[in-house]
């Protein structure tokens, strides 16, 4: 394996690390951005880089069509593509793929390009091909995501197509002898325990550089999310990071971490920004409310970001209510900036194992019974 492990400090069954591949290291708990058509939304490598960003994740489906894997190849990689040093990993494309409903049988999934509408057909030695012609330093098998919730039959039938793609883009992989480059499996199950327990466990038998579990935050409750995460890490080896994907809400972030998870990422901190709302110390802050619009105070006094340095949340309202273009990056700087600012205390409160502590401030600002400084009323 090409990828390397060490686990620098516990607390329960969080812990943090060091992930060493052919390209560095970077520190764990990692939130990784997302970048879907390589680059995150509104900002530049330069940007992530000064920020501190140490993994970006790239979108397998829209770089495959849009400009297209051997465009990216021709520039070296994503890396030379995008002026990226820091890591890359990107996810198979399934996500993607199966919100579109494909046809769907056991050598892959036929659908339709979302930009021209053409018909593509995506199968799990494809999905290496494109990946490895991309550079990502850290690739996933294609799986089946289905939605939460599902009938029983389809949870079934995901972890077996899960099962029989992942052996085969394993051997896709390994046969490309590219030992700079890392492949992470798949665990699926939905909520169903018993199923996240013998995918978690056909998924090892294969043996991969690391672990993700998948088809979770896609419709069910988070009491319903943390017993199936719990089922899914249980079954995965300590020395292998793990990957829980599509998570990165501030409470989300700690539990996930308390139960043994590594690494995240989500279009949370970008999405919200572009819409003009604001993660912050006292939770979350809705910059188009009128309140705003003569307040000379930095989005969140707390935070070191170059943005709360400099403007106030009166100018960055203005610029959001005349759709000035410079808002959505500003605000996407904060978001992200505070993301990775939360996960650098997470990492600190397993060091000093005080992730608990941590937890019940979260709580208290993200619960489901926290104010709502959108309204100024309970949370909704």
């Amino acid at each position: 394996m090409t990828l390397a492990f060490a686990v620098d400090a516990t607390c329960g069954l969080a812990r943090t690390g060091t992930v060493t591949t052919a390209r560095g290291t970077f520190a764990t708990p990692c939130f990784m951005p997302v970048g879907t058509r390589g680059a995150v939304r509104t900002l530049s490598s330069a940007d992530l880089e000064d920020l501190g960003a140490e993994v970006v994740l790239g979108n397998t489906y829209h770089l495959m069509l849009r400009p297209g894997a051997d465009v990216v190849e021709a520039f070296g990689g994503i890396h030379g593509f995008a002026d990226w040093r820091g890591h890359m990993l990107t996810d198979s494309g399934g996500y993607q793929v199966f919100s579109l409903r494909p046809e769907v049988d056991d050598e892959g999934a036929a659908f339709a390009s979302t930009y021209d509408g053409t018909m593509h057909h995506l199968s799990p030695e494809g999905a290496v091909d494109v990946q490895v012609r991309l550079g990502a330093d850290i690739q996933m098998v294609l799986d089946v995501c289905p939605p939460l919730p599902s009938p029983p039959g389809v949870i079934r039938s995901a972890v077996d197509r899960t099962a029989l793609w992942a052996e085969r883009a394993r051997k896709a992989f390994l046969a490309r002898e590219r030992h700079d480059l890392s492949q992470f499996g798949i665990v699926q199950g939905g909520t169903d325990l018993v199923l996240r327990v013998e995918s978690a466990e056909r998924t090892l038998a294969i043996g991969f550089d690391g672990y993700a579990v998948g088809g979770l935050s896609v419709g069910e409750d988070r009491a319903a999310m943390l017993p199936a995460l719990e089922a899914a890490v249980d079954g995965l080896p300590a020395d292998r990071p793990r990957y829980l994907m599509g998570v990165g809400d501030p409470l989300g972030i700690v539990d996930a971490v308390a139960r043994g998870i590594d690494m995240f990422d989500c279009v949370l901190p970008t999405r919200l920004a572009r819409h003009g709302t604001l993660l912050t110390s006292e939770g979350r802050l809705n910059l188009r409310n009128r309140r705003f619009a003569a307040d000379t105070g930095p989005i969140d006094p707390t935070c070191g970001c170059s943005v709360c340095a400099r403007w106030s949340r009166g100018y960055l309202r203005h610029l959001l209510s005349v759709a000035e273009p410079t808002a959505p990056r500003l605000l996407t700087l904060h978001n992200v900036a505070w993301t990775l600012g939360l996960v650098d205390r997470v990492r600190a409160a397993v060091v000093g194992g005080t992730l608990a502590a941590l937890r019940d401030e979260l709580v208290e600002r993200w619960g489901p019974s926290a104010p709502d400084r959108e309204t100024g009323d309970p949370g909704r």
